[in-house]
């Protein structure tokens, strides 16, 4: 035999003993796994959102006049209560306002307390002239005056009556004047009370963005109040959850300052609006206890539970292959992966229900590689 022919057939050789070495390593070789025995358990079906701490009442202190701050009385992270003094501002023109006011209407006072004197002259007068004015009628029946007099006495009747009406204007006049010194008066107090700024309601002061000599104008934020009474986690979850949740379900809060740590609490509020770019809608879970430290605005995760059974077949969802139509599971038999296919339930966030396909008891398998699969029949090694 020639060289030419020994070395195709030491080619061939080589080829065939790689060839069969790797479907020895595909088909044949034992592959790794970690396993995990079948238990029964409760399960809780839970749906997750992420959102932060807020509050349910929230308010934005600020001056209902513009003015310069002479006095800022509490902090950040004070509490308060309702009706107790914050702030104040600089009041001293407003009080000369105020002192103007009055004096103008004690003018008007006084003003109406003459013209009432002045109307009381000229009641008296007009009485007086219809007197003489009667007396004039009675003398000229009886030819005893002239109608000269006569004259005279009308004439001095219609003037007194004149000067009554006159007087009842004035009156009239100097009343609306009052008014109008009581309301400017009202409206100075008023401004000068709105000097000084108090709590709306008992709560937390979580933020303080003015100091003394800062100048506001109605409506800017000097505090931020929030009530402490209702706290919840504004959390968005997928709209696709949207039927499974309705008010007062259990939940579980995981703030991201304690991660192992679940604090308990429950829905509220279902939000009625989806966000058009990420299909999520707010749910609000109240917080039955907050941590120690906390804060408005910190991120947390919520896990609303939506169902849940006892005594059922479990398996963490990590063992799970296949397809959603068609699951199944690797099971170690006689030191063989075995498939088998599976019928599931509910599904927490690590573990899935097993209907059917598995029983108590029996060993689970997973490739230790993720590189690694198994297939049917494929030999196995435990650790």
């Amino acid at each position: 035999m020639s060289r030419r022919w020994i070395w195709r057939i030491l080619k061939i050789v080589v080829v065939a003993a790689i060839v069969g070495g790797v479907v020895y390593r595909v088909r044949f070789a034992p592959v790794s796994v970690t396993q995990h025995q079948v238990e029964q358990g409760e399960i809780v079906a839970e749906v997750m959102g992420t959102g932060t701490l807020e509050a349910h009442v929230k308010a934005t202190v600020s001056s209902k006049i513009s003015g310069r701050i002479s006095e800022v009385l509490v902090d950040q992270g004070d509490t308060v209560q309702e009706g107790q003094l914050l702030l104040r501002l600089d009041d001293e023109e407003l009080r000369q306002q105020v002192a103007i006011a009055e004096a103008g209407r004690d003018v008007a006072v006084v003003a109406i307390e003459r013209l009432k004197s002045d109307k009381a002259r000229a009641v008296a007068v007009a009485r007086r002239a219809k007197s003489h004015f009667d007396r004039v009628q009675i003398l000229v029946k009886s030819s005893a005056t002239t109608e000269e007099e006569l004259e005279n006495s009308t004439e001095g009747l219609a003037i007194a009556d004149a000067g009554l009406t006159r007087a009842d204007a004035a009156i009239t006049e100097g009343q609306k004047a009052l008014i109008a010194a009581e309301k400017t008066l009202e409206y100075q107090r008023a401004r000068l009370t709105d000097t000084v700024v108090k709590a709306p309601f008992d709560g937390l002061i979580i933020r303080r963005q003015r100091e003394p000599g800062d100048v506001v104008v109605p409506g800017s934020s000097i505090l931020t109040l929030i009530a402490t009474d209702i706290l919840w986690i504004s959390a968005w979850v997928d709209e696709t959850e949207m039927a499974k949740l309705k008010e007062e379900q259990p939940a579980r809060v995981v703030f991201r300052s304690e991660p192992d740590r679940s604090i308990l609490g429950n829905v509220v509020r279902l939000g009625r609006e989806a966000d058009r770019e990420t299909r999520e809608f707010i749910v609000d879970v109240l917080v039955h206890e907050l941590p120690q430290n906390w804060a408005v605005g910190q991120r947390a995760e919520v896990y609303i539970e939506t169902d849940r059974k006892a005594a059922v077949v479990i398996l963490p969802a990590k063992y799970v292959s296949g397809s959603s139509d068609a699951p199944g599971i690797f099971v170690n038999q006689d030191g063989q992966a075995k498939w088998k296919p599976l019928t599931l339930g509910l599904r927490s966030r690590d573990e899935m229900e097993v209907i059917e396909g598995l029983k108590p008891g029996e060993t689970v398998i997973l490739p230790t590689s993720p590189k690694n699969s198994l297939r049917d029949g494929q030999r196995i090694v435990t650790p």
